[in-house]
């Protein structure tokens, strides 16, 4: 009986030990990616037909803390004005000119395409990952992490998420998105590059694995600290 009580001891603290790592990682993937005060910048956005052919979108993008970001379409003409802002408390407006007010995105809605893109609405949701996700640590590579994460939430439409997350500097290398039947169905992969002293995703591209159809983000012209005003985020201020 004794020795069974050591053995379940060393265990548990060894699982407590594996979750506190998990946290960790976890806690410094979300400071790498949301540490800027505020950010803006170009967001040039490719859509990738099995057959290889492209559609390019222009767009323009702002970020203030942890929770609130602003999209623009620019171009082509067909997308210009549709705009998406998300806001605190996981909300999230769209404006498209032809319907000529906001509309909020309900939690439901939020496994639709964003914009026709292969992102959905949740993954461009500003909130930290350590608020949508609990973390487990699955194992340590020789230059990266990978944890799994189970969304906190019942309305994701994931039912967990496979992240590769860099060691040296802990921002994700890629993520593996799995469906509520287990099978893995998107894949996110990112390209990271130092400016200053905040790291930033200069590419990312996501991957429909059921579509065989990417979509490549890529962001130029980035600006940090620009001390933006809160009135950029405003609701009303969508239309503009």
């Amino acid at each position: 009986m004794k020795h069974f009580a050591i053995i379940l001891f060393l265990l548990t603290g060894t699982l407590y030990g594996t979750a506190q790592e998990a946290n960790a990682i976890l806690a410094k993937m979300d400071k790498i990616m949301f540490s800027p005060k505020d950010k803006q910048g170009k967001i040039t956005i490719i859509l990738i037909d099995k057959d290889g052919s492209e559609k390019v979108r222009q767009a323009s993008m702002l970020q203030k803390g942890t929770d609130k970001k602003l999209y623009r379409y620019l171009k082509p003409e067909s997308q210009a004005g549709i705009a998406t802002l998300s806001l605190p408390g996981d909300i999230m407006w769209l404006y498209m000119p032809a319907f000529g007010s906001p509309k909020k995105i309900s939690l439901m809605a939020r496994s639709q395409s964003f914009t026709g893109t292969d992102f959905s609405y949740e993954d461009m949701a500003t909130t930290p990952y350590s608020d949508r996700y609990t973390p487990k640590l699955i194992k340590t590579e020789t230059n990266s992490y990978v944890i799994e994460l189970i969304p906190k939430s019942d309305k994701s439409k994931y039912s967990k998420v496979i992240a590769t997350v860099d060691k040296a500097n802990g921002y994700p290398i890629r993520l593996e998105y799995y469906n509520n039947r287990g099978q893995k169905f998107k894949e996110a992969t990112y390209r990271y590059e130092k400016i200053g002293t905040y790291w930033n995703a200069a590419e990312v591209i996501m991957t429909d694995l059921e579509k065989d159809h990417k979509t490549k983000i890529l962001l130029s012209d980035v600006k940090f600290d620009q001390g933006l005003s809160e009135d950029l985020f405003l609701v009303e201020k969508l239309k503009q």
